[in-house]
């Protein structure tokens, strides 16, 4: 036991009472000639918060007192933080930054507790000082299990998890010798106390072969505790309900299948949520029906598929496949409102007079029958393009990619395309004009560009996108927030016990740190409290060369969006009204809002606002379990995405000749520069070796790479061509090289 490890242990033991030094060196029975190392083990004690000096010179273990719990967070290049739980005191001041020697043996994601230090360290970034920490326990560890790949060489055997994160693990049981070096395994953790000791444990099961599409897939299903399979009883409650909608299903329906009604989902969509429907009216208006699936017609509350459907809060999608909330034959089929087929809805009807501007909104069930399953592709193409042949010409939806093709465009008579066309072309009328009037009400434009990662039949990424968010995203984006807000206004103002989706105004001091690092890279903010501010920012940011990082950066200082049981508004959306309405299929937030709504259109909500599903305390705490899923399945779609660019970048490695890709500089280092690939946004480093035509070096101000004899130049923001150099699975890094 070290010294250090004695005086604790000899200041919790029932009965001590406080002493000086010379009463520890007594107590523990150590030599005059320890002294010297007693006193500098206390001062670093006293110094790291473990000891307090009370009555003079005394000394005593200062126990939980000044003690704060959180999380801890690893990056990849190893550094350390502790982000507090809300609510204590000091959580407010941010994260705590732990040293290697202070992390004891807790792992990334564990929840600790953390005693700050009397020392700071500075930020060269944000000019500002971090507190410095040190773990003293684990309050609960983050996972029992690990994930990642076999090494059987050498006399130990090793487990490498998938993230770099993680330590490696030793593996000490016979089970190995069933298990080949190589092999994707999950390992069951062995408690791990003494961080002088290795993290050990023993393989549970095999997955199959590092890097292969299914074992790699299995690893995230792993990891992140997603169930593919449903319990019994839930598939045999699915299995009883009926394929088709019913004629008594629609005993006090709205009847809409003859009303025109169309869908948009991206290419991939395996579900439907939601569809538009157009109705004009006699005076010139335009009645806009925004219709969401009726879940709630075969998803009852209390039942089987309910209660899995809240155990799981959401669907997970991961590249190439989803693991959903609700079964197959609900959520493919009975409930998604595909083309051609009697669909049940709970829709909001928003009447908008000549110049777009909303007038009246009613509630109501109904029946649909879609017309047309369009993707974004195919809806922007309507809605731009003239030449029918053009359109018809655009490429059919993969059937393996995606829950409903419908029928392709290139079957669809003259009439037929002119019909969608001028459907399409109305609703965007509209959804313009609620767009700009969202702008200039102080809505944040946080949209970004995002990486689509396609898969071939066996599982391999094939092919990477990047999707723009077009005016075919628009369009339905602001008739479902139109939707959401409408909701949220009846459930807030009756005072009914409902779900919100909430994002709370940054703190000024993740702003202030945001400033600082915008103004590194040459943007200079006002007064980012401001919406007009940040407005400006987020302009400027569009036609910056470090556009996309300045833009993450400010997504990182604002707080995460949740889900709570009272009505606190929409800080991006700049909404005091906002719900979750429109995903019920996928959310089971939307489902338990669905109830809310049809509980109060029935009349169900008595005089003081009681409304199904529950009590308020009852919502507070679904509300938290769900904003948990959630942030549970946007790590497993990240995961997903992380091992599918690293495969897809890996494969490109085999090809004859190389392919070129474009890609600006973000960053100079002296060892290179980071990039970012225009088309994919897939993020690199061009390590200095790979420049071949002359020696290269950093200028003075660190803006760029220069060439020694011919003085060529790589600044920030400059685009040129690369092409793949080498793929690091294991550390997750692309290195590029400069395309010849």
């Amino acid at each position: 036991m070290s010294l250090r490890e004695q005086i604790i242990d000899l200041m919790q033991q029932d009965g001590f009472r406080p002493t000086d030094e010379a009463g520890l060196l007594k107590q523990l029975g150590l030599h005059k000639k320890q002294k010297a190392s007693l006193a500098h083990e206390v001062r670093k004690l006293l110094s790291q918060g473990e000891l307090l000096r009370v009555q003079g010179d005394r000394l005593r273990w200062s126990g939980s007192a000044g003690e704060i719990t959180g999380t801890l967070f690893v990056k990849g290049s190893g550094r350390a933080s502790v982000r507090p739980d809300a609510g204590q005191e000091g959580a407010e001041e941010g994260d705590i930054s732990i040293d290697d020697d202070y992390t004891a043996n807790a792992l990334h994601g564990d929840k600790v507790a953390v005693r700050v230090l009397a020392s700071r360290r500075h930020n060269r970034h944000t000019d500002t000082d971090s507190r410095l920490g040190r773990i003293v326990r684990i309050v609960e560890r983050s996972r029992e299990t690990m994930v990642g790949t076999l090494l059987t060489g050498g006399r130990v055997t090793r487990l490498q998890p998938d993230d770099p994160r993680l330590p490696q693990v030793v593996i000490t049981d016979s089970q190995v010798e069933k298990s080949a070096n190589g092999d994707k395994v999950v390992v069951k953790l062995a408690p791990w106390d003494d961080p002088r000791s290795p993290l050990s444990g023993v393989i549970e099961r095999s997955l199959g072969k590092q890097w292969e599409p299914r074992a790699e897939l299995l690893g995230v299903y792993e990891k992140f505790n997603l169930a593919t399979e449903f319990p019994q009883a839930v598939e045999r409650e699915a299995k009883a309900l009926p394929t088709q909608v019913r004629p008594s299903d629609l005993a006090g329906r709205l009847d809409y299948r003859q009303i025109p009604t169309i869908t948009i989902d991206p290419d991939d969509a395996k579900d439907f949520d939601d569809a538009l429907s157009l109705e004009p009216e006699p005076n010139g208006d335009l009645k806009v029906g925004i219709h969401i699936a009726d879940v709630s017609a075969y998803v009852k509350q209390g039942g089987a598929l309910d209660l899995e459907a809240r155990e799981r809060g959401n669907s997970t999608y991961l590249v190439g496949t989803v693991v959903p909330m609700l079964p197959e034959r609900l959520s493919n089929g009975l409930c998604s409102l595909v083309e051609g087929e009697d669909r049940l809805t709970l829709a909001a009807f928003i009447t908008f007079d000549k110049a777009g501007r909303p007038k009246k909104t009613e509630f109501g069930r109904a029946v649909i029958r879609s017309r047309k399953r369009l993707s974004y592709r195919q809806a922007q193409a309507l809605l731009f393009l003239q030449d029918f042949d053009e359109i018809r010409a655009l490429p059919a939806l993969a059937k393996h990619q995606t829950g409903a093709t419908g029928r392709p465009l290139s079957e669809l008579s003259d009439l037929e395309l002119v019909d969608l066309q001028s459907w399409l072309r109305k609703l965007w009328a509209i959804a313009k004009k609620l767009r700009a009037s969202r702008m200039a009400h102080g809505s944040l434009d946080l949209d970004m560009p995002e990486t689509k990662i396609f898969v071939d039949a066996k599982g391999y990424a094939e092919r990477l996108v990047k999707m723009v968010h077009d005016e075919s995203h628009q369009l339905i984006e602001e008739f479902m927030l139109a939707a959401n807000e409408a909701v949220a206004r009846v459930t807030r103002s009756k005072k009914l016990h409902s779900v919100y989706r909430v994002h709370d105004a940054p703190d000024f001091k993740k702003l202030a740190e945001f400033r600082e690092f915008a103004a590194i890279l040459g943007v200079t903010c006002g007064e980012l409290t401001r919406p007009e501010e940040v407005a400006k920012m987020l302009a400027t940011a569009e036609t910056h060369p470090q556009g996309h990082l300045l833009k993450s950066m400010f997504l990182r200082s604002l707080k995460k969006a949740c889900y709570r049981a009272t009505p606190d508004g929409h800080y991006g959306l700049c909404k005091k009204d906002y719900t979750h309405f429109t995903s019920p299929i996928r959310r089971y937030a939307d489902l338990i809002v669905h109830r809310v709504l049809i509980h109060h259109l029935e009349g169900g909500a008595g005089a003081e606002g009681r409304a199904a599903p529950g009590t308020r305390a009852d919502l507070e705490q679904l509300a938290d379990h769900i904003s948990d899923t959630e942030t549970n399945s946007q790590e497993a779609e990240r995961e997903s995405q992380k091992i599918k660019i690293l495969e897809f970048f890996e494969r490109e490695l085999a090809k004859k000749p190389l392919n070129r890709f474009e890609a600006i500089i973000t960053e100079v280092r002296a060892n290179g520069l980071f990039i970012e690939l225009t088309e994919s946004m897939t993020f690199g480093f061009v390590p200095i070796a790979a420049f071949t035509d002359d020696e290269y070096q950093r200028n003075q101000n660190g803006s760029a790479l220069v060439g020694r004899r011919r003085q060529k130049k790589f600044p920030l923001g400059k685009k040129f061509d690369v092409v793949v150099h080498n793929v690091d699975r294991v550390r997750r890094l692309i290195d590029f090289a400069p395309a010849g």
